[in-house]
């Protein structure tokens, strides 16, 4: 077979390029598991992906498991292979799938090698006598229908304010547990290509002003929220199961809002085993190539992971407008038995009318309005020009994320008076939807800050700040290097065809490079942007996002509009646009100190 090693090997084969625990439902079923990332480089190679099954079964039933699923699935230059495995068992899992992998390019190259089975049963002991009952416990939640999680350091069953958690090694036996002291809480998960983070701040927004504890986890953190404090459990990226656990073991909490991105799904699985509603937003090109996703297809069926936390009674909420979408519905339909209901910027499409036939729930922009229908009835949410996360109705991707959110936390059981009051006020302070559609006017100037970071995300920033009358345009754009090269040019595509530009600065983000060199990605940037018409004296690189940040604030003169996607540094930025504002500057002077 051909040999991809390089520096010393992680794992036992240098072939192998990853190896992690899912321990919760994931891309390969419902159940925890381990799968490992092979390297594919020649026939060799697939004939050994194919044989890894039977070499995990070999392995797994020496350990005694019963009723593994394995899966081994080719994509492009790699391969995955999956086993299911007992919640006590997840380490060792992740041993079984490299040894087998082992063998299966010992039997494709017709050598022997040691059995790995006896010390795998040494390995599963241990692992066990350090987990004591989990697995009972699992098969306690699951019976009940109750949410189960486990991470490192403790093992969980229910959510909220009727959840029981207990550190690894002090967990009961399932026949000591209070089971009617357990309950789960309302939890809704949240996902897409774009929009879930405004989305799940939208819907913790409504069953706040239902009254209950709400907690969310999103790209900005962990938040808890009562009728007397805001706490905060976490700051950062908390898209992952993480921040779900997080949320879900706050015994003060009511209802729990989960965002969850694709990159948690697919290394670590859903943090939760139950939730009532799940809404996907939209789904767009993004991170192709990473984890076996290429195609939007493939990036449905990632983001579908969330229906394996749905029960027959849970609602799913898809956009009707998004062909991906429509497309996954039919698939589902077909093999899940979870309801399916839907949201369109289209009052005449036929499948919400066709998910309220069945259902009863749907969502539609009607004559500029948000019209909800709930069990059957419609009713009239509010005009969407006068909620203020719609810009007054220019960003048109907020009045989708306003119906999706809608939908969703009507779905969820939220009073409909809530849903009202929310959409009539969220979006109208800053720190409503922070990092998102900033709107910013002073100086004789209008800057948005946002944290669109693909195409369409670009394209839907752009086309809102276009609404606005401008005596000239100005952008900042960048991107994180684990994006493919044409994912990046459609980027510059994106935005160069929504509006003509006055001033373009591309910005280098060192913290964001993922393994390109310094220079690469504001070279390929620039590149396709003259490609696309963009005069050689309007394009420009920064070394920093900050930099270029400044740079575009010292061109502005008065009746500019400036268009600031923040990755890296959105801080420092939003800080010191706050600071400009707060001192008075106007367009043309120059810029204080930081």
């Amino acid at each position: 077979m051909t040999d991809v090693s390089g520096d010393e090997p992680e794992y036992p084969s240098p072939s192998i390029s990853d190896c992690r625990r899912l321990q919760g439902p994931n891309r390969y079923g419902p159940t925890p598991g381990a799968v490992i990332t092979v390297v594919v480089a020649d026939d060799a190679a697939r004939r050994a992906v194919d044989h890894w099954p039977y070499a995990a079964r070999r392995l797994t039933q020496a350990l005694g498991w019963e009723r593994t699923e394995f899966v081994a699935r080719h994509s492009i230059g790699d391969a995955t292979c999956y086993l299911s495995a007992p919640m006590d068992g997840l380490m060792t899992a992740t041993a079984v799938a490299e040894m087998a992998w082992v063998e299966s390019e010992a039997y494709v190259d017709q050598r022997e090698v040691p059995d790995a089975a006896p010390s795998l049963r040494v390995q599963y002991a241990e692992e066990c006598a350090r987990h004591p009952h989990v697995r009972e416990l699992a098969a306690g939640a699951l019976s009940r229908g109750l949410a189960f999680s486990i991470d490192d350091e403790a093992v969980s069953v229910g959510s909220g304010r009727g959840v029981r958690t207990w550190p690894h090694g002090d967990a009961p036996p399932s026949a000591s547990v209070a089971w009617n002291d357990v309950s789960d809480v309302p939890l809704i998960m949240v996902t897409g290509s774009n929009g879930k983070t405004t989305t799940t701040r939208l819907v913790a927004a409504m069953w706040r002003a239902a009254g209950a504890t709400t907690g969310w986890s999103c790209s900005d953190g962990v938040f808890v929220e009562s009728d007397v404090e805001k706490r905060t459990l976490g700051v950062g990226d908390y898209t992952g199961p993480g921040g779900a656990r997080l949320v879900m073991r706050d015994a003060a909490v009511q209802a729990g809002v989960l965002e969850t991105a694709r990159g948690g799904m697919l290394r670590r699985g859903l943090g939760t085993t139950t939730a009532q509603v799940a809404v996907i937003t939209n789904i767009s090109a993004d991170h192709f190539g990473e984890y076996g996703v290429h195609t939007l297809e493939d990036l449905a069926e990632v983001k579908a992971i969330v229906t394996r936390a749905l029960g027959a009674h849970a609602r799913l909420v898809l956009n009707a407008d998004d062909p991906s979408l429509v497309a996954l519905g039919e698939r589902l339909s077909a093999v899940h038995a979870v309801p399916i209901v839907w949201f369109s910027m289209n009052a005449d499409t036929e499948l919400v009318a066709d998910g309220i036939d069945v259902h009863g729930d749907g969502a539609v922009l009607h004559d500029g309005h948000l019209m909800l229908c709930r069990e059957g009835v419609w009713g009239d949410s509010g005009r969407v020009n006068d909620m203020p996360v719609t810009a007054d109705g220019a960003a048109r991707h907020n009045v989708e994320n306003a119906l999706a959110a809608a939908l969703t936390a009507s779905c969820a059981g939220v009073p409909l008076s809530a849903v009202h009051v929310t959409l009539r006020r969220f979006g109208s302070a800053v720190h409503h939807n922070a990092g998102r559609l900033e709107r910013y006017a002073f100086g004789g100037i209008t800057v948005f800050v946002d944290y669109a970071h693909n195409p369409e995300g670009i394209r839907a920033l752009c086309a809102t700040a276009a609404s606005v009358a401008a005596t000239r345009r100005g952008l900042v754009l960048g991107n994180a290097g684990d994006r493919d090269d044409e994912q990046l040019r459609a980027l510059a595509r994106a935005a160069w065809s929504v509006a003509t530009f006055d001033r373009v600065i591309v910005k280098e983000m060192v913290s964001l490079l993922r393994g390109r060199p310094e220079g690469e990605l504001p070279a390929l940037l620039v590149d396709e942007l003259r490609r696309c018409g963009a005069p050689n004296d309007r394009v420009t690189i920064s070394p920093s996002e900050f930099d270029a940040v400044c740079e575009l604030l010292a061109w502005a003169r008065g009746g500019d509009v400036l268009v600031l996607p923040t990755h890296a540094e959105r801080g420092r930025v939003t800080g010191y646009l706050e600071q400009l504002r707060a001192s008075g500057w106007r367009a043309g002077e120059s810029l204080p100190e930081t």
